[in-house]
């Protein structure tokens, strides 16, 4: 079968060629419409849904596939919609499945993971699920934006009150496109959307405590203050260089009863409400989990969401950002936790009995899927918030022993292709792989 990943090796001329009619056939990771022409080949459409049939403009195009953009919508598939965020149809980019109404939208994710799973490693019968419902809107406690036009030292100065407003790339752009509000943003955030300008700065990340409210913009300017973008006094303004060099910044989030420390350059999970359907996801797929005596292994732990999720008291977490390190110290004082600073590809691993592995969009790959198998645990949660990794790395941990039990999908982030996924291994067979 033939690979339909939008990524493909092969040289694509950049030059549009026609327009052509296409019928939409189903939908591939990144939130991709696939059809076929009349001789065959495979186009990957952005913003088409499965049972659409569209008028398309291509804009990539090689011998195997080529790639393209909706330009008008013939026929409607069911659960098509206008999006609701004005910035949307506007030409906003920041969330690609809005026009899909929100049950559409997890239908539409779950193929992608089965379709994943199938075409990467063969595997086909795993159940998925939903570990319940989010809100679909203003969930998002960390935003990254952009900032469109040249610097200035301050708004007046540009003549125009629009000058250091953020927002995010256009669609099939790398322009900004200005916002005035986004939907997804916490209200914390949205705040700072709606009042605040960011002259004299290319990006800022917001980040904020949605139980806590506290609240912190990381920006990158030579030297900034709250005080010239605007910004309300709570606010904990620091710059990219002064982190650089070492300066240190953090909020605080409570997730399931308990409160962790996030710096400014370690990752947290975008949403508390989402951290805590993650933890519970985990906790069902290491059932039975005894947290006095089960031996845990949290690989590419960050700041110790999973451990501290499932109050583990016999643990060791392995990290390799410094950031997410010192914050982990913090969190998991209590629980006595084991420590490793350390890339779980170097790491020399120890006995386990439970893993909890939660790596970047890469995946495990084999170096990783090797340390799981080498700590000798029975049973596995994988977290990952990539389908084609997924599906590669699951592939790997069937062939090294384990056993799929399920699928649950965490839908963190409505309104777009996103796909967060917790999954239930369990160990069959003893493997050679990783002695």
């Amino acid at each position: 079968m033939q690979d339909v990943s939008p990524h493909q090796s092969e040289q694509a001329s950049l030059q549009p060629e026609r327009q052509l009619e296409l019928q939409i056939e189903r939908i591939v990771a990144g939130g991709l419409g696939l059809g076929h022409e009349e001789s065959g080949r495979i186009v990957l459409v952005e913003g088409a849904l499965p049972g659409d049939r569209v008028l398309v403009q291509i804009t990539e195009s090689s011998k195997r596939m080529a790639r393209g953009q909706v330009r008008a919508v013939l026929e409607h598939a069911a659960g098509r919609r206008e999006a609701p965020c004005k910035e949307v149809a506007a030409g906003c980019g920041g969330c690609d499945l809005q026009h899909a109404e929100e049950a559409l939208q997890l239908r539409l994710k779950a193929e992608i993971v089965t379709d994943a799973l199938r075409r990467i490693s063969g595997l086909e019968g795993v159940p998925i699920s939903f570990a319940g419902e989010l809100p679909a809107t203003q969930y998002r406690t960390t935003l990254r934006c952009g900032v469109e036009g040249p610097t200035a030292t301050s708004a007046a100065s540009t003549g125009s009150e629009q000058r250091g407003r953020v927002g995010f790339r256009k669609r099939h752009s790398h322009q900004i496109h200005q916002i005035s509000s986004c939907m997804v943003a916490h209200p914390l955030i949205d705040e700072l959307i709606q009042q605040c300008r960011f002259v004299g700065t290319r990006e800022v990340t917001f980040r904020v405590g949605a139980r806590t409210a506290q609240r912190m913009a990381i920006v990158d300017a030579q030297a900034a203050t709250g005080e010239r973008f605007g910004l309300p006094e709570d606010v904990h303004v620091v710059t990219q260089q002064a982190l650089a060099q070492g300066e240190q910044a953090w909020i605080y989030e409570q997730v399931a009863g308990k409160q962790f420390r996030i710096s400014a350059r370690s990752f947290f999970q975008a949403r508390p409400d989402g951290a805590e359907a993650l933890i519970q996801a985990v906790a069902r797929a290491v059932t039975p989990f005894d947290a006095a005596s089960d031996r845990l292994v949290d690989l590419y732990g960050g700041v110790g969401l999973f451990t501290a999720g499932l109050n583990a008291q016999r643990s060791v977490l392995v990290e390799r950002s410094e950031s997410s390190l010192a914050d982990a110290r913090v969190n998991l004082l209590d629980l006595g936790t084991k420590i490793v600073a350390s890339s779980v590809e170097t790491w020399r691993p120890s006995a386990a009995d439970v893993v909890v592995a939660d790596p970047a969009r890469a995946g495990l790959n084999t170096a990783g899927v090797a340390a799981v198998v080498a700590t000798g645990a029975e049973r596995v949660a994988l977290v990952s918030c990539d389908p084609a990794a997924l599906g590669r790395d699951l592939g790997l941990l069937v062939a090294a022993g384990f056993e799929v039990l399920g699928i649950e999908i965490v839908d963190m982030f409505p309104q777009t292709h996103h796909i967060e996924t917790v999954s239930t291994l369990r160990r069959v067979r003893t493997s050679a792989v990783g002695r």
